[in-house]
């Protein structure tokens, strides 16, 4: 049985994959801070879905919940923030993991402009954290978490791993940027096969409270009206969350190699000659954001009240993944519409705040 450490599970995509893999029988080491740049209870919750006992959690190695429920016998979560460098290292150096799968990061754009620091903690020192114990305790393959924030202000379209990116326009963006220059550097200085997945806009049930399908319902259960950025000329490349997970779990088990038609003289930026790659991870169809709401409303059975507002600074107007190259190495297909996911998370939305 292969043992995945995955950091960030507290989180939405770490949630879902952690239950992913266990049922797939792999065993699963989860780690996170459990910050509160959102509602807590929500990621406490996602602990207590699978299986963790969070009555008694207390920061650092070695304290420990294990999983007991069905699917996740095989589960142990460390409280543990990356920039817990030492409680990291004993973490490693204890557990021995074959694969690492690195979610935890602080998220969002806009959170940026405000309090930079947190993702120079978080996404810098953190995740050179996470590269110095793959290097002091081997791995078979590091995969971790980039974003579609990278291609900044590119508007060739799509998106391809290919392109330029070299203009971000927000500090997170520059922060993954940074993730994906640390990781090959590390490929190349110290033999770690390494993967950089960026990823699109995500959403399912048990999304964050931050993102605009969460946001958007919210307000129209309250009867309140939706703010809808750059005047709803907005297109987003919505992504479902099982979809995400059936990608990541096939990256993840198909380690990193050098390409050996790279050209130095006319690099490729999205492969290497060493052990590092970069791919898309969309579902490769962008959505008209007035499509998403209106498949949004068809879902709650009501019309919402729109307040059209400029764009905010930070953000792009269209992402649109090219997912080529992640097809034909792994067979990645997303399968999930975007009207079949928003019923799913309208329904766990629902359920979950007995709307």
């Amino acid at each position: 049985m292969a043992k995945v450490l995955i950091t960030g599970t507290a989180g939405f995509i770490g949630f879902h994959l952690t239950r992913s893999l266990l049922q797939k029988g792999y065993q699963v080491v989860g780690l996170d801070n459990i910050n509160d740049y959102y509602d807590v209870r929500l990621k406490y919750d996602r602990l207590k879905e699978s299986g963790i006992d969070t009555n008694n959690l207390r920061s650092g190695y070695p304290n420990r919940s294990i999983g007991h429920n069905s699917n996740s016998k095989a589960y142990s979560f460390y409280k543990i923030d990356l920039a817990d460098r030492s409680s990291l290292n004993r973490l490693f150096e204890a557990e021995r993991f074959d694969y690492v799968v690195n979610l935890a990061a602080q998220a969002g754009v806009r959170y940026s402009l405000t309090n930079p620091q947190a993702y120079i903690d978080a996404n810098i020192t953190g995740f050179l954290n996470i590269l110095e114990a793959c290097r002091a305790f081997p791995v078979k393959h590091l995969v971790y978490a980039s974003s579609s924030s990278v291609y900044g202000k590119n508007t060739e379209m799509p998106f391809s791993v290919r392109h330029n990116v070299d203009h971000p326009v927000s500090l997170y963006a520059a922060s993954k940027k940074g993730n994906e220059l640390m990781a090959h550097t590390y490929s190349h200085l110290f033999g770690i096969s390494a993967t950089g997945l960026r990823f699109f806009t995500v959403y399912g049930p048990w999304g964050r409270p931050d993102m605009a399908l969460f946001l958007f319902t919210k307000a129209i259960l309250e009867g309140k009206p939706i703010e809808v950025f750059n005047e709803g000329n907005m297109m987003r490349d919505f992504t479902y969350i099982d979809d995400i997970v059936e990608g990541i779990t096939r990256v993840m088990e198909r380690p990193a190699v050098g390409n050996p038609s790279w050209d130095s003289r006319q690099p490729d930026p999205g492969s290497s000659d060493i052990a590092h790659r970069i791919y898309n991870i969309g579902r490769g169809k962008p959505v008209r954001l007035m499509d998403f709401i209106a498949a949004l409303e068809q879902a709650l059975g009501t019309t919402a009240e729109k307040i059209l507002m400029p764009m905010q600074a930070g953000d792009v107007p269209a992402t649109w993944a090219d997912t080529k190259s992640l097809e034909a190495d792994t067979g990645y297909k997303p399968q999930t519409s975007v009207e079949e996911g928003i019923k799913h998370f309208v329904s766990w939305y629902r359920g979950y705040y007995e709307k």
